[in-house]
Parts: structure tokens; C-alpha cells; sequence
């Protein structure tokens, strides 16, 4: 399970540190079969990669959403074999997205641990700066551009500097935002485009919906075609951005 451009190299301890798992736990999830044995180097020592780290994320996030072991061994074998870290990650996104908000209160230790990293001043700052964590002195609005839950603006859940109000669900993605080489205002900045034309997709595809339901069709109607085009909609978003991307990097890359 490796790429073309990275070469396994995180032993068993470091995936573990970097997953924010013990390594027991890394070990009892690779003898279920839900991650692939490693490259065995030199003195019989096993080395991972990104691949293994992304779906170690993604293993996690099922677990998140309520899926037993067995399930999860049965979603992985699904999915194709060469699938990348970004494809992984892209993957795990599309899971997360059906999460409930789930803010938790945690101590720095405790966040270091989940980050799989230590984490030095500048790295809360810029967390905080992307609403992905939450110091004591106050609640900001989160990373998707929602108002925090009345849980996540209780005064008296945060009482001291060292402790943090956390969505695991947006962990993982601002831990890697922070080892993006992009300048955070450029992060910000790409931030508030993806909310501007998300935002203006979800009131375009709300009307559309109210149109085809029409004024006289019940609550219970409204909800239960909701539920069946979410999943089609955030599928077909993702499957369109992607390409899309794709396009305009191919012609920046010719024009340059």
C-alpha cells in the first residue's frame, strides 16, 4: 500500500503516535484485517505509510458513526485496493459529513494525543483561528460556518487555559491544515470561498426541493425525500469539485 511518491517509513509506534492510538490497538485492528500488514525493512522491522495512517482515520470515523468491527471489515472490502492517502482522506470526508455534532472537552494532553503530535503555541493559535478548537475564554463560530451547539457555548465547560472544546470530526482535517505550505490567510481565505458557494448550492438545491414537493405535501414527504437525496447530492458536490479542480490545476499547470 504505497504511492509513487512516498516510500512506507512510520514504524508501529510512530503511526500509532500519529493516529493518536495505542500501539496495542493499531496491532488488534491489523489482526481483524481492517489494515493492511506493512513492509517489512531491514532487521524484520515493519514501516506504514500515509496510506496506512489515512484509513486508520477512516476505521475511526466508522467507528464514530456507530459501526461495529464487523461492518467495517465488510465497507473497507468494498473499497479498491490502490486507493491513495488523498483518496482515503477524501473518503473518511464524505463519512464525517453524516456525523452529529459531537463537541467534547479535552485537555491539551488529551489533544496532542488525539492529533497524534505535539502542539506548539503557533499550532492552537492557528487551530483556534480556524474555529477547529476552542480556548476557555470563549466559543467561536466552528470551521463549517454553523453556530456552535448550546453544549459547545456552556460557560462553565471550559475552566481552565490548558483545556479545549473539540469536534473529533474536524480534528484530523486542522491537524493537516497546519502542515499545508500555504499561508494561514491563504487557508482562511479558501475557507470562506468553499462557505460562500457552498452555502449558495445548499439555497439553490433547497429551493429546487421546495419546488418539486410542492406547498401540499406533508412534513413527514419533505423529510423522508431529504434523506434519500443527501447522500446523492454530497456525492455528486464532491465527485464534481474534484473534477473540476482537476481542470483548472491541468490548465494552470500548462499556462505556467
Amino acid at each position: 500500500m504505497t504511492t509513487d511518491t512516498e516510500e512506507p517509513t512510520l514504524t508501529v509506534d510512530e503511526l500509532a503516535a500519529r493516529a493518536g492510538l495505542t500501539v496495542r490497538t493499531v496491532r488488534f485492528y491489523s489482526s481483524k484485517g481492517l489494515l493492511p500488514p506493512p513492509v517489512i525493512g531491514p532487521r524484520r522491522v515493519g514501516h506504514y505509510s500515509q496510506e496506512h495512517l489515512a484509513r486508520l482515520a477512516l476505521i475511526e470515523e466508522l467507528q464514530r458513526q456507530g459501526m461495529t468491527l464487523a461492518a467495517i471489515e465488510r465497507h473497507l472490502q468494498q473499497l479498491p485496493a490502490d486507493l491513495s492517502a488523498q483518496d482515503l482522506a477524501l473518503h473518511r470526508a464524505v463519512v464525517a459529513s453524516w456525523a452529529p455534532d459531537a463537541a467534547e472537552d479535552v485537555t491539551r494532553e488529551e489533544l496532542e494525543r488525539r492529533a497524534g503530535r505535539r502542539l506548539g503555541e503557533e499550532d492552537l493559535e492557528r487551530l483556534v483561528a480556524m474555529n477547529i478548537i476552542e480556548r476557555a475564554e470563549g466559543t467561536p463560530d466552528r470551521l463549517d460556518g454553523s453556530d456552535p451547539p448550546d453544549s459547545l457555548a456552556s460557560p462553565d465547560s471550559l475552566a481552565s487555559p490548558d483545556s479545549f472544546r473539540v469536534d473529533p470530526a474536524l480534528l484530523a482535517l486542522g491537524v493537516q491544515l497546519l502542515d499545508v505550505p500555504l499561508a494561514h490567510e491563504s487557508i482562511l481565505a479558501a475557507r470562506g470561498v468553499l462557505l460562500e458557494h457552498s452555502r449558495a448550492a445548499a439555497r439553490e438545491l433547497s429551493a429546487l426541493l421546495r419546488e418539486a414537493v410542492g406547498e401540499h405535501e406533508s412534513v413527514a414527504a419533505v423529510k423522508s425525500l431529504s434523506a434519500h437525496m443527501q447522500p446523492l447530492v454530497v456525492q455528486a458536490l464532491l465527485t464534481t469539485f474534484q473534477r473540476s479542480l482537476k481542470a483548472e490545476l491541468r490548465e494552470w499547470l500548462k499556462e505556467s
